[in-house]
């Protein structure tokens, strides 16, 4: 049998170890690999099942927000991911490992996939392999310098002895996250809503934002506090949410009717089980699951990937800028090129691209508008990364020519003053009732100033 295997995907590899970690643990949520295929593995905030936790449950209702449900799992097969990672000559002769099993540091940092921790509360959170590698808890571990290798049986009584709830996690941030502070805030409507943050004692890698149940919100920040944190929105509805910082990964989950414009996401933006969103950002890699009637302004140096249970999808290019944008993409690593927006790979239930029927369409340059993003920020940006490609800029010159040709047929008039006043109202009167027909009308009265001296997007 001759197997072709294309150069791209032939560069690629996975750690085995920690492969076989993940497929092992798809069983907290009982998902087949099929499955995990359109987006329910684990750990990632995306499966689906009621959580314990009364807080995670009023607000996420998905189990792989449940911290105290992963403590569980890991607690219970212990021994089982042990096994796992074992050599193979460390099993006996069933396939099961022996009482005087050894554990190899390349197990250890398979472990690493799942288990990180500090010497104390006060420290930095490390990988398993690099807590391990310190001198004092390698004696409580179980480690031989003469073997090199850790005793599996004494490893694992450590870990269940160590092993505590993540106080970085889901739980922890909505039990006792600091509330996170708007510039631009419609009062009145944040009664259900849930928004919580742990950027202010989270390490690196582990601060994240919470955002649930935001409606009829327009909601602006620009801030340190944002800044490297891992955002979750769940069931926002009719609102609009400016993070115009640079983030580390962005998950989207059953939102409606809802725009986001996100300052550039580092690793990747999740969309899943949406309807009629935009999402307006620079991201290193964008996947959607099971969403319809969503539009997609993307910068993006990957394909899209559009696992199954889409259905009629827009892919457009991005079309904004803010003052601080390109200081930001520069901060997460992300540049203009290579920009493959229009070049998504669609995913059927079996994990296997499918070239007919698309579920998205790229959006017609007739219908194209550049976004304004309506606050005041320090910056030097002020065009849109990369430019936009020759249809679109074509669209935006022609539609500038009109504008251009009908205030010149205005001047030409020779109106007087109460033919002006008159033609006034009336281009008023029209433009309102198109901004009610469209539904823009809510964005701009909640852009009315607040009542402080502070700009919209600061602090």
């Amino acid at each position: 049998m001759l197997l072709i295997v294309e150069p791209y995907f032939a560069q690629l590899s996975v750690d085995t170890l920690q492969f076989l970690l993940f497929l092992y643990t798809q069983q907290l949520n009982r998902v087949s690999l099929r499955t995990s295929l359109i987006g329910e593995e684990w750990p990632s905030p995306r499966a689906r099942s009621p959580s314990p936790d009364h807080e995670c449950k009023t607000s996420l209702q998905n189990k792989n927000c449940d911290d105290q449900a992963h403590l569980a799992f890991v607690q219970t097969h212990l021994s089982d991911l042990l096994e796992l990672v074992l050599d193979p000559e460390q099993l006996s002769s069933s396939g099961h490992c022996a009482h005087d099993s050894l554990l190899s540091p390349e197990a250890l940092r398979g472990l690493s996939f799942l288990l990180e921790g500090s010497v104390s509360k006060a420290r930095a959170v490390h990988p398993l392999h690099e807590l391990l590698s310190w001198a004092p808890l390698q004696t409580q571990a179980g480690y031989s310098k003469l073997s090199r290798a850790f005793s599996l049986q004494r490893l694992q009584s450590w870990l269940k002895d160590t092993l505590t709830l993540n106080p970085f996690g889901y739980t922890a941030c909505l039990k006792t996250g600091k509330k996170l502070a708007w510039a631009q805030q419609v009062e009145g409507t944040m009664k259900r809503a849930k928004i919580a943050r742990n950027t202010h004692n989270a390490p690196a890698g582990s601060k994240m934002v919470l955002m649930s149940q935001v409606y009829k919100q327009t909601l602006a920040k620009d801030s340190e506090k944002l800044s490297g944190a891992n955002v979750k929105l769940h069931r926002c509805n009719e609102s609009f949410i400016y993070l115009l910082s640079p983030l580390r990964s962005v998950s989207i989950e059953k939102c409606r009717n809802t725009t986001l414009v996100l300052g550039p996401v580092q690793t990747s933006v999740h969309v899943q089980s949406c309807e009629k969103v935009k999402v307006v950002c620079v991201a290193g890699r964008l996947s959607v699951c099971a969403s319809s009637y969503c539009t997609f302004h993307m910068l993006t140096p990957t394909r899209p990937l559009l696992l199954s249970g889409n259905v009629a999808l827009t892919l457009a290019p991005y079309h904004t800028n803010y003052p601080s944008l390109e200081d930001h993409m520069a901060s997460v690593g992300l540049a203009v090129v290579p920009n493959l927006w229009d070049q998504p790979v669609c995913l059927g239930t079996e994990g296997i691209e499918t070239p007919s029927p698309a579920p998205y369409g790229l959006l017609p340059p007739g219908e194209f508008n550049v976004l304004v993003v309506p606050f005041e920020m320090d910056g030097d940006t002020s065009e849109i990364p990369g430019g936009l490609p020759p249809p679109y800029q074509a669209a935006i010159s022609h539609r500038e020519q009109k504008v251009q040709a009908w205030q010149r047929t205005v001047k030409e008039a020779r109106l007087n003053k109460e033919q002006r006043k008159q033609f006034q109202v009336l281009v008023e009167q029209k433009f309102h009732e198109w901004l009610l027909e469209t539904g823009h009308r809510q964005q701009l009265d909640s852009l009315i100033p607040a009542p402080t001296d502070s700009k919209q997007a600061a602090g």
